[in-house]
C-alpha cells in the first residue's frame, strides 16, 4: 500500500526532527544555563535562548503526544483532555514565537545604526527590558491560550469514564465554528510578533544595503566584518519566518482536519512541516552563535576522546 509505505516514512522523518528538536534544545538550555550558574550573570540574548529552547522543547512533547493520540489512543478525545492539551500547545507555540521574535529585536538593535529618537531610545534600554519584554510574552500567550479551555470539540460524545464515539449526528456548521474559534486565537496570538519580526527582518536588510553603499568607498580586498553580521542575522530571520510560516501553515492544516474527514498522508506531510521548525532552528541558533558553536564543538571532541578511550 503506497499510503502506508508513505505514511510509516514520514512518522520516521518526525520522529528524527523530534530527536534533533530534543537535543539542539536541550543543548541550548544546557549550555547557557550552566554559563549562568558559573559566572553567576547571565547576558540579554542567553537569557531570551533558554526561554526559547525551553519552549520548543515543550513543544516537541507536544508533537510526540499528538502524534501518539491521533494512532495510538482515544484518550484525546475526552472533552478535558482535549481542552487541556490545546491549550498547553497554544501557549508554548505563542510564547516560542514571542521570545523568537524578541531574540532577533535584540540582535537588530545592536546591530543596526539608528538617529530617530523612539529607536534610540529602543537600542539603548531593550537589554534592561528583556525580562520584562519575556514576562509580558508568557502573560500575552496566555490571554491568547487559555480561551481554548472553552471551545466544545462538539464531534466526541465523551463521558467522564473515556468512553468516547464519534457524535454522526453532528453538523460539520457545528465543527467549523469551533475550528474557527480556535483559528482566531491561533492568529490572534501569532500576528503581532509576526509582523515584528518581519520588520525587524527589514530593517536589518535596509541598514545592510545602506552601509555596504557606505563601504563603496574602500578598498575591494577590504572585508568589513560588520556586512558579516549583518548577512548572519539576515539568513537566520529569514531561515526563522520561511520555517515558521511553513509551520503556521501546516498547523492550519491540521486544526481543520476532522476525524470524519481524515486524510492520513496530508496529516502526515502537515506533521514533517510542522515539525521540521522548532528542530531545525535550534540548529541554526547553535550555528549562527559563536558561543554555541565553540560548546558544541568542545562537546564533540570530548565524545570523540570518550569513544576512541573505550573502543579496545
Amino acid at each position: 500500500n503506497p499510503s502506508l509505505i508513505f505514511l510509516i516514512i514520514s512518522m520516521c522523518i518526525v520522529a528524527i526532527e523530534v530527536v534533533v528538536g530534543f537535543m539542539g534544545n536541550g543543548f541550548i538550555t544546557a549550555v547557557n544555563s550552566i554559563n549562568w550558574i558559573k559566572s553567576k550573570k547571565i547576558s540579554a540574548a542567553d537569557m531570551i535562548l533558554i526561554f526559547l529552547s525551553t519552549s520548543r522543547f515543550i513543544l516537541q512533547v507536544t508533537v510526540m503526544m499528538y502524534i501518539h493520540s491521533l494512532y495510538f489512543t482515544d484518550v484525546f478525545k475526552l472533552a478535558s483532555v482535549y481542552k487541556a492539551f490545546g491549550a498547553v500547545w497554544m501557549f508554548v507555540n505563542h510564547a516560542s514565537l514571542w521570545f523568537s521574535t524578541w531574540l532577533y529585536v535584540l540582535y537588530c538593535a545592536k546591530i543596526i545604526n539608528v538617529t530617530q529618537w523612539l529607536f534610540l531610545q529602543i537600542k539603548l534600554r531593550i537589554t534592561g527590558m528583556v525580562p520584562q519584554l519575556l514576562l509580558g510574552s508568557l502573560v500575552v500567550s496566555s490571554v491568547t491560550s487559555l480561551p481554548f479551555l472553552w471551545t466544545t470539540p462538539s464531534t466526541y460524545l465523551c463521558s467522564s469514564t473515556g468512553n468516547c464515539r464519534e457524535n454522526s449526528t453532528v453538523h460539520i456548521s457545528d465543527w467549523d465554528s469551533s475550528h474557527l474559534y480556535i483559528l482566531l486565537l491561533y492568529f490572534a496570538g501569532c500576528f503581532f510578533p509576526l509582523v515584528l519580526s518581519v520588520v525587524t527582518s527589514a530593517l536589518l536588510i535596509t541598514s545592510l544595503c545602506k552601509h555596504t553603499k557606505n563601504m563603496q568607498c574602500y578598498v575591494d580586498s577590504f572585508r568589513d566584518p560588520l556586512i558579516d553580521v549583518h548577512l548572519t542575522v539576515i539568513k537566520s530571520i529569514i531561515s526563522f519566518l520561511i520555517l515558521y510560516l511553513s509551520s503556521f501553515a501546516a498547523q492550519i492544516l491540521l486544526t481543520l482536519s476532522t476525524s470524519q474527514s481524515q486524510d492520513a498522508v496530508k496529516v502526515a506531510v502537515s506533521l514533517v512541516v510542522a515539525g521540521a521548525y522548532p528542530s531545525i532552528h535550534s540548529v541554526i541558533l547553535i550555528i549562527v552563535n559563536s558561543k554555541l558553536k565553540l560548546a558544541f564543538r568542545m562537546f564533540c571532541q570530548h565524545f570523540k576522546c570518550h569513544l576512541e578511550s573505550v573502543t579496545p
